[in-house]
């Protein structure tokens, strides 16, 4: 079987935002873009994470202002785990579930050039699965043959 790699099955140019976005503008770019995580970038680097669950551990939701004097800087982990694009999705799976997270920054050298996620990983097990029902069947039908052939056949 073909490994598979982060790259193949990563979101391209992710959605940002900068240490010094306000926590309601960045809730509302997550509900308007229907993701669950940005990573933080300044001056071209990454310098943090920032999820849906920690915008809403800090109550920063569009409809709280005091949610737009805070800024992502607060809110965001600064020790972001990353992958590369030859990352293996076994790999970045075993990342995500022993760090108890939901998705990794992916990057070329210093340069963000994606996100994996959970979904990522789930869309590529079930694109596998759609592959091995032609095998199965396949399998299936030798076994029905190799069945059929030493049966016990009835005597007159």
């Amino acid at each position: 079987m073909k490994k598979r790699l982060v790259g193949d099955w990563m979101t391209r140019n992710p959605v940002i935002a900068l240490p010094t976005t306000p926590l309601s503008d960045a809730y509302a770019l997550m509900q308007e873009r229907r993701v669950r995580r940005l990573p933080v970038m300044s001056e071209g680097k990454l310098v943090g994470i920032v999820t849906l669950g920690d915008l809403r551990q800090a109550q920063a939701t569009v409809d709280n202002p005091e949610a737009a004097k805070m800024r992502v800087e607060v809110a965001m982990t600064e020790r972001v785990i990353t992958v590369t694009p030859q990352t293996t999705l076994k790999e970045a799976a075993k990342l995500m579930i022993k760090h108890k997270i939901s998705g990794l920054p992916v990057m070329d050298g210093e340069t963000l050039v994606g996100i994996i996620t959970e979904s990522d990983i789930f869309r590529a097990l079930m694109a596998e699965e759609e592959e091995e029902p032609a095998a199965s069947e396949g399998q299936h039908l030798a076994l029905d043959q190799r069945l059929a052939s030493t049966a016990i056949q009835p005597t007159s």
